[in-house]
């Protein structure tokens, strides 16, 4: 069963912009939440994330997994698929 899969951004966020990118390549559906400016919406997220403010934050199963550099290390040590569930592959 695939992970549900939340991120947090910015539109021009440049580090959200990456951790979408790598999302969409392995296949992953995720649920984005844009928050430009809301401010309401960003003390939510950070509510959820343990007080990281940062964009962009990113959650699989409802777990706080972290931002674009937290993706790109579990990638990196051959943990993220194991995380979405089901063994993805490239």
């Amino acid at each position: 069963m695939a992970a549900k899969v939340e991120i947090y951004t910015w539109t021009t966020c440049p580090f959200c912009i990456r951790a979408k990118n790598l999302l969409n390549k392995k296949g992953v559906e995720f649920i984005e939440y844009s928050i430009d400016g809301d401010e309401a919406e960003r003390a939510k997220m950070s509510q959820r994330a343990n007080g990281r403010r940062s964009m962009p934050q990113i959650f699989i199963n409802d777990n706080h997994l972290g931002g674009c550099d937290d993706i790109y290390a579990l990638e990196n040590q051959g943990k993220l698929d194991e995380l979405l569930g089901s063994g993805r592959s490239n």
